[in-house]
């Protein structure tokens, strides 16, 4: 009986004890560090740079902010499990404080990118209600309302939905199973189709936007080169070679740009031809427009990048949202 009893232990402290994984843990922190940097980073510019403090500036910095607290609250104690060989040696209390920071954080960040496509939508279909500088009460309500969803979808496990009769004081995870699906309801599968149908939403509204622009930009061509026209028969005599009087007035380079530029996106052939002008109409003509060509890029370059914007954000949030959906870190 004494030999039985010395063979158990020696057998049992190798059965308890956890089986170090050191590169769970060289991962963990390089992982810890990158998102800490990368997310301080972001709230850093826009706090220091004044170019940065816009509307849809603040939802980013809302989504950073909850992407810290989750590297900074949640991952750490993760890490320590998964160095331990995914044995929890703390005490349940922790444990469901760790599953509730979990669970509200994760869900934080995918209400922020979903408050982000609602704050794109609103800009693109009613852009004159739309205040870019400042944060008004509606884009208060809707960052509050993102952080209040959020903790309401995880507060059960604090209140002691995770507490089941059978489980296991080795392991750190959600225990029921209903409660999994609603989380991964609310947090997942109810802001997915949301959030795709704003963004194609927003797609629509900047294709009629900008179908609106080139129709305009066409039709005030049009009009200018039937003038030029009538103007050009009437100044140019049919078998002299020398022009009397005052030249017409040309098209100003503003508009022969962006006619160059609508014969890049137009394939209309009464778009496709050019008026043959003598060299002495082109060199003497009247004065035009007088800005700058430097100016007039970077004007340009501004607007093309505010038309792009919301479609810029569009890969960067399926990404995200993929990757952060808060069944597959629970589970």
């Amino acid at each position: 009986m004494p030999e039985v009893s010395a063979e158990l232990n020696r057998t049992l402290p190798a059965a308890v004890a956890p089986d170090h994984s050191l590169p769970a843990l060289i991962f963990g922190v390089v992982l810890i560090v990158t998102v800490t940097c990368g997310n301080v980073l972001v709230c850093i510019s826009v706090y220091l740079e004044k170019a940065l403090k816009t509307t849809t500036n603040y939802f980013i910095v809302s989504l950073a902010f909850s992407d810290l607290l989750l590297a900074v609250l949640v991952l750490p104690l993760f890490v320590y499990a998964e160095f331990q060989g995914g044995v929890w040696s703390l005490n349940m209390l922790m444990c469901d404080g760790l599953m509730t920071m979990d669970v509200m954080l994760c869900t934080a960040s995918i209400f922020n990118l979903c408050a982000i496509s609602v704050d794109r939508f609103i800009a693109v279909s009613i852009p004159l209600n739309y205040n870019r500088k400042h944060v008004d009460h509606r884009q208060l309500i809707l960052l509050a309302a993102t952080w209040l969803l959020a903790l309401a979808v995880a507060s059960p496990v604090i209140f002691g939905i995770n507490n089941v009769p059978d489980r296991d004081p080795s392991e750190c995870k959600l225990e029921d199973n209903n409660y999994v699906v609603y989380s991964s309801v609310c947090s997942f599968f109810i802001p997915c189709p949301i959030m795709v149908l704003l963004y194609f939403g927003v797609f629509r509204g900047l294709q009629r936007w900008e179908e609106a622009r080139k129709l305009k930009l066409r039709n005030s061509i049009e009009a200018c080169r039937k003038l030029q026209h009538a103007a050009v028969a009437t100044a140019l005599p049919p078998l002299t070679g020398t022009i009397p009087g005052p030249l017409p007035m040309p098209l100003p380079r503003i508009i022969e740009r962006d006619l160059a530029q609508c014969r890049l996106d137009d394939t209309d052939d009464d778009m496709q031809q050019e008026i043959p002008y003598p060299r002495q109409y082109r060199e003497n003509s009247v004065p035009t427009v007088t800005f700058s060509e430097q100016l007039t890029r970077k004007k340009r370059a501004k607007i093309n990048s505010r038309e792009r914007k919301a479609m810029r954000v569009l890969p960067v949030v399926v990404g995200e949202f993929s990757s952060s959906d808060p069944s597959s870190s629970s589970n």
